[in-house]
């Protein structure tokens, strides 16, 4: 067999096990779908200027998921404003009076005094906890979590999952985020602690597909950090911009490898899209589309035990878990 028809074979080889591994990956359900929040929609008492200018604040919390965003002196004019920014008035839901507010006018407007805008689209949290409590406390524990969570502008279900398993040990990561994707959530908020009401000191830890991050505190404050760990640095709206990037993955071996790059990488906030463009032994091209570029990748693959590394271009090294 002659050299060229012997090369000819290999690249032959090679292209259905690569179109194999690329169909694999584009079956992959999406790791990170996000729901949108009604930030500008907010429950309103009247149409009185102070109403209005009080919804504003509300708003801005939301906009930002900052709670001192209520009282930052640089929305002191933005608040004062607060009427010029009415789209309309409408009726919520559940038949509520609502103030729907010009959203690109307040986001520009956010964006123009040097604070961070966070995009609407935002992780779906599971809340899970353990032990599970009864009908009355479950309940009262819902109310308390939602109310914090709409205040804040943070998607959230409080769904009652095992977070342990047969023995009594607690679930790993893996297994945290498997259930999260079966109830169809993003991430999922872990809080340990018998039942004493919304004061009790729980142990708190929130599990994505690139980080872990524990505390204690009520009921409230799993909402609260939460959010602080999720919201985009101050000083600049990351959420603003969609930009195209290629990110080198290397320490990829496999098939699986591929597959748990693609979905670390869909799970980060704010990538829009992620294809595989490049298959090397040992290393993958992805071009992503992304909210805020590099940056808001870096910021969101900081706290990753899989994925380590960054700059620009962006490179990291894949480490599959042992």
């Amino acid at each position: 067999m002659s050299r060229t028809a012997q090369i000819q074979l290999r690249r032959t080889a090679r292209v259905p096990a690569l179109l194999a591994g690329l169909c694999v990956l584009c079956a992959l359900p999406p790791a990170w779908a996000g729901r949108p929040v009604r930030v500008y929609e907010v429950d309103v008492d009247g149409q009185s200027a102070p109403a209005v200018q009080n919804a504003m604040r509300q708003a801005l919390v939301r906009a930002t998921g900052r709670r001192e965003s209520a009282d930052d002196p640089a929305f002191a004019s933005l608040v004062a404003d607060a009427p010029k920014y009415v789209k309309s008035y409408a009726a919520g839901p559940r038949g509520e009076s609502q103030v729907v507010f010009d959203a690109a006018a307040v986001a520009q407007a956010v964006s123009a005094v040097g604070r961070s805008v966070w995009d609407r689209v935002r992780p779906f949290t599971l809340v899970a906890l353990a032990p599970p409590r009864n009908r009355a406390a479950q309940d009262a524990a819902r109310a308390e979590l939602e109310r914090v969570a709409a205040e804040r502008g943070l998607p959230i279900s409080l769904v009652p999952v095992a977070v342990d398993d047969a023995a009594g040990s607690p679930l790993g990561t893996d297994a945290l985020m498997q259930t999260a994707q079966r109830y169809g959530g993003d991430e999922i908020l872990v809080g340990r602690g018998e039942d004493a009401g919304p004061d009790t000191v729980l142990q708190w830890t929130l599990y994505t597909r690139t980080a872990s991050e524990s505390w204690s505190g009520p009921l409230a404050a799993g909402i609260e950090h939460t959010v602080d760990f999720l919201v985009p640095p101050q000083g600049g709206s990351l959420a603003q911009t969609d930009a195209t990037l290629r990110v080198r993955i290397d320490g990829v071996a496999s098939l699986p490898d591929y597959a748990n790059v693609a979905r670390l990488l869909e799970s980060v906030p704010g990538v829009r899209r992620a294809n595989l463009v490049v298959a090397d032994p040992g290393s993958v091209v992805f071009e992503l589309t992304v909210r805020g570029g590099a940056a808001a990748l870096e910021q969101g693959l900081a706290g990753s035990t899989r994925l380590r590394g960054g700059g620009t271009p962006p490179v990291y090294r894949y480490q599959p878990q042992g």
